[in-house]
């Protein structure tokens, strides 16, 4: 693979190709990552799959017209045909007046921050599948588990780099290992299934495979013989693996292209109550072997870590440099390019912090409540906020987790549950998208 400065030459030689070529300005990312993952199960290896990508877009622009291409053939022929057929549809294509590079006065200067996202590892595949066996081993070891959908190792490398032509060239890499298991407990209609995994940018920051097993097979044995719900407005609160989907409703609901499309539940809330005040939701892209860290943004402008809501109120949008410009803004940072097309926004590292109470304080009150494990169907509405899911879990009775319930939904509206959601103290950065236990008051559960 090639080395950072060796993909930050390669981004920058096709955006000067596409200059001298007619563009009247370009960027160019080139992504390269190499991988390897081993799956076992039932103690026998069942699959081992090595992949190798090296891939180049290239978007230009003339005038306000735009086009973007992307190869993975990087000969020089291949490269100087990509170039001309791009800034030939760049000519054939509609103006866009918003469209463009990132200002320029803000793109990053000087080195980029070192976020610690490469610990320079080397994984046998022997190693992956010992790990594999272990994991599952571990999982099957406990008692009601009977049967299993497998154990999986990975790791890969990848490189990305990011080159403009008004100034940015920027590069970095990144190790990732993976880990999880996977079982079934109980015997005919009446199995469940669960699963663990942890991810790391550094292995060894992984959890054991003992652990992962363990986990994996208490979950699935922790469903046996649900019991079913009625229907009553009930406390809903949200297992954290869970849990983190809701920032992903509030982050789509604030991108910069659903505030300049009028297509967001949170359309006038900047700078309103969201949340219930005391509660802070942070991006943090610096966090060192951060999952989703970076040192840049999409568009080559300095990141930095950022209060999306802080006690309880919505402080910024999400913005690209694009939706920027078409809501008379700046840009947030959070842009997100892909190899192709133009780029999106995304966060990096996004949490909301943990509360002041423990879990068992946080429940202890709740006479009868469920507690959501899994969530089943995609009933969300960006655009009204509406929230409607099938669920399962375990009932809450008494300020106890009791009995594992499952076959029935839970039904709000997101502006609702972002008013009445209460955190615990229990944060912990295992994801790309951390959330403490959340516990929402007045959800309507609907019984299967």
């Amino acid at each position: 693979m090639l080395s950072p400065t060796e993909a930050q030459e390669r981004a920058a030689d096709i955006v000067a190709r596409a200059t001298r070529a007619g563009a009247d300005a370009a960027d160019a990312v080139f992504a390269a990552d190499a991988s390897t993952e081993i799956s076992v199960r039932l103690g026998e290896l069942e699959d081992v799959g090595r992949s190798e990508s090296e891939d180049l877009g290239l978007r230009v622009f003339v005038g306000q017209r735009s086009a973007s291409v992307s190869t993975s053939d990087l000969s020089p022929q291949a490269l100087d045909a990509l170039v001309e057929r791009a800034v030939a549809m760049a000519r054939e294509a509609p103006e866009d007046r918003w469209a463009g590079l990132a200002p320029e006065a803000r793109l990053m200067k000087g080195a980029p921050p070192l976020l610690d996202l490469d610990d320079a590892g080397e994984v046998s595949p022997a190693e992956l599948r010992a790990a594999a066996l272990e994991a599952e081993e571990a999982a099957r070891a406990v008692a009601g588990v009977t049967n299993s959908e497998g154990g999986g190792a990975s790791a890969s490398h990848s490189l990305w780099a990011l080159a403009t032509s008004h100034g940015f060239a920027g590069a970095y890499s990144t190790t990732g290992y993976g880990l999880s298991a996977s079982v079934i407990a109980g015997e005919g209609s009446g199995m469940q299934r669960d699963y663990a995994f942890t991810s790391s940018r550094h292995r060894n920051r992984l959890d054991t495979p003992a652990e992962i097993g363990r986990r994996a097979g208490e979950r699935a044995v922790a469903r046996l013989n649900p019991a079913k719900m009625e229907s009553a407005a009930l406390p809903v609160v949200f297992d954290p693996r869970v849990g983190a989907g809701l920032l992903g409703h509030l982050t789509g609901a604030i991108s910069g292209q659903a505030i300049a499309r009028r297509t967001s539940f949170l359309l006038e809330a900047m700078g309103t109550a969201v949340f219930a005040p005391g509660i802070t939701i942070s991006d943090d892209p610096h966090r060192p072997h951060g999952l989703r860290s970076r040192p840049f943004d999409g568009e080559g402008l300095p990141v930095s870590p950022t209060a999306i809501v802080e006690d309880g109120v919505l402080e910024t949008w999400l913005l690209d440099s694009a939706s920027a410009r078409q809501l008379g803004l700046e840009p947030t940072g959070h842009a997100a390019r892909g190899i192709a097309g133009a780029p999106g926004v995304t966060t990096s590292n996004l949490f909301m912090h943990a509360g002041h109470v423990t879990v068992a304080t946080l429940i202890g009150d709740i006479v009868r409540g469920v507690y959501v494990t899994e969530l089943i169907g995609q009933g969300v509405n960006g655009v009204t906020g509406d929230y409607s899911r099938g669920a399962a879990g375990f009932l809450i009775e008494n300020g106890e987790i009791t009995r594992p319930v499952a076959e029935f939904t839970i039904a709000s509206n997101l502006k609702d549950m972002f008013a009445n959601l209460t955190p615990a103290n229990d944060l912990e950065f295992r994801y790309g998208t951390n959330v403490p236990t959340v516990r929402i008051d007045g959800m309507t559960v609907a019984g299967g």
